[in-house]
């Protein structure tokens, strides 16, 4: 028994030998734990060790160490990165880190993507992310935070910001050169935009002192033309890609479906008057027999009702006349007719003062924690004498049942406080019910039709003017 003992521990050192020469990866098994001790590239688990990266085993001391094919970065605070930005949403965005400047290797695979906030763009109000960057751009960045996400910070340094982008309707890359509010340019398809530019924009472009940073405008407002732009939403900024940019001459044919307009398959746009906005209708009302309703009255381009993406009607629908004549018929007949037990409304989808004359005057109240047998009677009285009351809005869901809240409007808009003191929280049924001023459909306070980051912006613009 004892000649078999060296010819089995022989035989342990000639597997080790062999898989020296071998490259593992990790969760690969390379020894066992009495044998060797795990070091750098490995670890123990229970009795056996395990290779934790990838690259070339050797033994040093006892030690099964796992040499990295290729090294790795840890990235810290503090630390400059090249980036690709990939993500771009309203209020941040993120980018993938291509290289850490000054170390070399690999970055781990939980740092690879650094996250950004549209503060940390530029030193300028940025109503969103796409209107300093877009995506593909190239950048530097300097990175603030590791845990639990790296964040980065394009705008702490002149040298941090877009080095390298391309156009985004043709792909030729953009040039800087300011005109207005914007600060690149496309010398092919000659599109114009604003990035936030680092200093050494375009590999050395800039032969300026303070370098391409300073075509960023920092602490300007918005012209009226970028204004224009960024208040059409993100309509305003989708890019569209360049029908042709070749210029030799060659006559240029786009493709169109047969039957096509010269508007591209989309609706023409009906003449005024002729499109009707048909409110309140029942949920089993389809829009064939909308069609049929209001066939009578003239020939019809167009009749939808409206549903969800479940396919259920949302109680409303648009019908639109050839003639504006058979329009004005339909809602001299129609506007307050009853179907189905319902009164549905009639107008002129167009005309806005219409609109606005339709819509409930008065003080809008919100109504909460009703019971849900509450009807317009019930709500009526609890108000009473409290206040007079011009409509009320029971919520309903798609099956017609109360949601168990309603708005009620009323025509003392001066004392809508003293309604709310007297009312809020008094019992009806049985449940206490919750009334206040609605905020108008949730949207937030606003100074002058300014939010609050536009204010902030304003401050900080006159701060700096005062430091100057």
């Amino acid at each position: 028994m004892n000649q078999h003992k060296p010819m089995h521990r022989l035989w342990n050192v000639q597997r080790v030998e062999i898989m020296t020469t071998s490259l593992v990866t990790p969760g690969t098994e390379i020894g066992n734990v009495g044998e060797h001790q795990a070091g750098e590239g490995a670890i123990a688990i229970e009795d056996r060790i395990v290779a934790t990266t990838t690259g070339y085993m050797r033994i040093e001391d006892g030690r099964i160490i796992v040499d990295a094919s290729k090294s790795i970065v840890n990235i810290e605070i503090g630390d400059t990165v090249l980036c690709q930005f990939e993500k771009l949403q309203e209020k941040g965005g993120e980018a993938r880190i291509l290289i850490v400047e000054g170390k070399s290797g690999d970055v781990l695979p939980h740092q690879l993507h650094g996250h950004f906030h549209v503060t940390r763009i530029v030193d300028r109000f940025l109503h969103a992310v796409a209107d300093a960057v877009r995506r593909r751009d190239i950048a530097r960045a300097v990175v603030t935070e590791v845990e639990p996400v790296v964040r980065l910070d394009f705008r702490e340094r002149k040298d941090c910001g877009v080095l390298h982008a391309i156009c985004p309707p043709c792909g030729a890359t953009l040039e800087a050169r300011v005109n207005g509010d914007w600060n690149v340019m496309c010398p092919t398809c000659n599109y114009e935009s604003y990035r936030a530019l680092a200093d050494n924009f375009g590999s050395g472009w800039a032969n300026l002192e303070e370098g391409a940073s300073a075509l960023n405008l920092a602490g300007k407002r918005w012209g009226k033309e970028a204004e224009q732009r960024f208040a059409q939403g993100s309509s305003g900024r989708a890019t569209f890609i360049a029908a042709d940019v070749r210029e030799d001459g060659r006559e240029r044919t786009y493709f169109r479906f047969e039957g096509q307009g010269q508007s591209g398959g989309r609706r023409q746009k009906s003449p005024p008057g002729c499109r009707l906005f048909v409110g309140g209708l029942p949920r089993e009302i389809d829009t064939e027999q909308l069609r049929e309703l209001f066939a009578k009255h003239g020939e019809m381009s167009d009749c939808i009702v409206m549903t969800d993406d479940a396919g259920v009607s949302r109680g409303f629908g648009f019908v639109t006349y050839t003639d504006k004549a058979h329009a004005d018929a339909a809602i001299k007949q129609l506007d307050g007719h009853r179907l189905h037990g319902r009164r549905i409304g009639v107008r002129d989808a167009d005309n806005k003062e219409k609109r606005a004359k339709n819509q409930p005057k008065g003080l809008k109240l919100y109504v909460g924690n009703l019971p849900f047998d509450a009807d317009e009677k019930a709500i009526s009285a609890f108000f009473g004498e409290h206040a007079t009351i011009s409509e009320i809005v029971i919520a309903t869901d798609k099956g017609g049942k109360p949601k168990g809240f309603a708005f009620v409007f009323i025509k003392e808009e001066d004392s809508g406080d003293k309604v709310v003191k007297a009312l809020n929280g008094q019992e009806l049924n049985g449940r206490r019910i919750k009334v206040d001023i609605s905020q108008g459909g949730g949207k937030k306070k606003t100074q002058g039709g300014k939010s609050s980051r536009e204010l902030r912006a304003i401050a900080e613009e006159k701060n700096n003017n005062r430091r100057r």
